[in-house]
């Protein structure tokens, strides 16, 4: 025959004889077993399940003509065959079955392993196979690629010998095309399902309402989080419009399209319950033209975002009952108290001294209540002028009045939400706004300077003063409603002279604390100097105290004109201010030696130091002894 001349032929009969086949095998070197062809079929699904309707189709042209069709793998592995009853007997008694390998390797020269080597449709006729078993017949096979262009399988007609024909060849190949489109087809449209999976998936996943309004008004679609933060069903919020939701909704879409840029401002919308703030930001979509045909919209809970802003800028509670130094019995009660307050509700009235301690008390409270991981925002009322009180406390609209900004601003009982409001110095607040004060306490909604909304919050007060308020009251000067209202849980933070035994315990906090900041080293002080701060009055309370250390540790010397006059006779008279701390050391362990007449065991142990050390000291100043 002619085809015995044809190059690709001539060349798979010469490879088939170097693959060692013998032309009177009666099959394929290689037939899978039913587990080793079922692995098959499952690692080629979408071939097999793509090139199904076309093989039924190939089929039905070709079943009044005794042809079988064939789908192998890659490698040459038959996966299916269709057939009429009669024709499935004559391939089966030729080994044509599922699970036979059909690659030059295994059964030499055959339309499937060779069209899948040549990597081309081809037709192989009688003798043209090498297998004599095969000789009856004639094959056209047409490799199958995938998206990438690598083979993925082969489609074949096999029928008898005398049915050879050159159309059989093309009706192989353009099936073999048509299952390449749809394969094609197929991962594109799996890509784009996936991508639209994984879109939806990010986009769902983000913590904020993200929907697209076209310039109309119309919803066109929204992720999940949109309903949970506006309070819509998806029904509902897909039949609302644009300007139903958003007061300003003119304004928005005039700015989208003028090229403005919309990011992260807080505007009212219109909740499915009532109205309230989110935080916006808005994108043009464009088409082709420069004109926007829709709008992207973010809207992030405000609330949520000022928590996170708190936790940046550090409106947090750092201090905790552990770190409070004392064990004054008095001021162990006044712990256990404010421990037991902690988890409350009402409002705390923190009394004392300045330098007591009160804010240092209010954080403790905050963080050993339900609240430590809410916000703790402080606001000393005395600090503030008085006419940016009211815009601190409750925010203030956009514009209202000369220098606010555009946007507005939240105020502190905004930013507290959730949490603490600390108010420290609260005897300090004007008349005037003790009343809305008193309001909000009451009620829980907070109204912006300016403004018409009523903002529900929920802030635990904690309020600090070092006046007298019930002398304020009397006086005129603090509302009495605003005084009971305040005065639920009331603190007293005694002053450092009630708890003289509590100072070396701070001195030594201060010293090492202060020493390890300062990069220098701690300074020991005798035990008379002790006794010196232990009968000070200390006006300036703790934070003298803290001074007082910084000062030692600095100079390296005693001072001891903050002292009061009493306290000073104890010196005999004696006023140390320009003296170092040696001469002074060495002055006082010269007075006790001659007190207790050179006894050194006893004047050690006064001292407060071992005898060694006492020995060394008396050399170092050359004392006599």
């Amino acid at each position: 025959m002619a085809n015995r001349d044809r190059d690709f032929i001539r060349q798979s009969n010469e490879r088939s004889k170097s693959y060692g086949i013998d032309p009177n095998q009666k099959k394929s070197k290689r037939i899978l077993s039913q587990k080793e062809l079922n692995s098959k079929i499952t690692n080629n699904h979408t071939l097999i399940s793509v090139s199904e309707p076309f093989i039924n189709q190939l089929y039905s042209f070709v079943k009044d003509s005794e042809f079988l069709v064939i789908l192998t793998d890659k490698e040459g592995c038959i996966l299916n065959i269709t057939g009429n009853e009669d024709m499935l007997q004559k391939a089966h008694d030729t080994w044509l079955v599922p699970g036979a390998s059909m690659n030059e390797e295994d059964a030499g020269t055959n339309g499937m392993g060779t069209s899948i080597r040549e990597g081309y449709p081809l037709q192989v006729t009688g003798r043209e196979h090498i297998l004599k078993i095969l000789q009856k017949w004639t094959c056209s096979g047409a490799p199958i690629r995938d998206y990438e262009g690598k083979i993925i399988g082969c489609i074949d007609l096999t029928g008898s010998m005398e049915l050879v024909n050159s159309h059989t060849l093309g009706m192989v190949a353009a099936a073999a095309s048509a299952i390449e489109y749809m394969i094609r087809h197929t991962h594109c449209s799996n890509l784009h399902e996936k991508m639209e999976r994984y879109l939806d998936t990010i986009i769902n996943s983000l913590p904020s309402g993200i929907f697209t309004i076209d310039m109309d008004g119309g919803i066109v679609l929204a992720n999940d989080y949109t309903y949970k933060i506006l309070g819509y069903s998806s029904e509902e919020f897909s039949s609302i419009k644009g300007q139903d939701l958003f007061p300003d909704w003119e304004r928005i879409v005039d700015r989208i399209k003028k090229g403005e840029s919309i990011y992260q401002e807080d505007v009212y919308v219109n909740l499915a319950t009532n109205k309230n703030e989110v935080n916006l930001s808005a994108y043009p979509v464009y088409g082709d033209g420069e004109t926007p045909y829709e709008i992207v919209f973010v809207v992030k809970d405000v609330k949520k975002m000022r928590k996170l802003a708190n936790k940046v800028t550090g409106s947090r509670a750092v201090y905790t009952f552990d770190k409070v130094i004392g064990e004054d019995l008095e001021f162990l009660k006044i712990i256990d108290f404010a421990k037991k307050v902690a988890d409350s509700k009402s409002t705390v009235l923190i009394l004392g001294e300045s330098g007591t301690g009160k804010e240092i008390f209010a954080q403790s409270i905050q963080n050993d209540s339900n609240r430590k991981n809410e916000p703790f925002v402080a606001l000393n009322c005395g600090a503030i002028p008085k006419n940016l009180i009211e815009s601190e406390l409750f925010g203030y609209e956009g514009g209202a009045f000369t220098g606010a900004k555009t946007e507005g601003q939240p105020g502190k009982f905004e930013i507290a939400d959730g949490g603490t409001l600390f108010l420290d110095e609260i005897g300090e607040m004007p008349y005037e706004l003790q009343t809305r004060l008193l309001r909000v306490i009451e009620e829980g909604n907070v109204r912006r300077v300016g403004g018409s909304v009523e903002i529900p919050v929920d802030v635990r007060i904690i309020a600090a003063t070092n006046k007298n308020l019930r002398e304020e009251v009397d006086k005129g000067n603090f509302r009495k409603d605003l005084y009971y209202r305040l005065n639920v849980l009331p603190l007293r933070l005694p002053p450092l002279r009630e708890r003289p035994g509590d100072i070396p315990l701070l001195f030594d906090f201060f010293m090492k604390r202060k020493a390890k900041s300062l990069s220098k080293k701690t300074v020991e002080v005798p035990d008379y100097y002790m006794e010196l701060l232990k009968n000070h009055s200390w006006p300036g309370n703790i934070r003298e105290l803290e001074n007082l250390v910084e000062l030692i540790i600095i100079t390296e010397s005693l001072p001891t004109y903050r002292f009061d006059s009493d306290i000073d006779s104890l010196l005999s008279t004696e006023i140390i201010s320009d003296r170092t701390l040696e001469d002074i050391e060495a002055d006082h362990i010269n007075r006790i030696l001659r007190k207790y007449e050179g006894n050194i065991t006893l004047v050690s142990k006064k001292l407060g130091i071992g005898r060694n050390t006492l020995y060394r000291k008396i050399q170092k100043y050359n004392i006599s002894v």
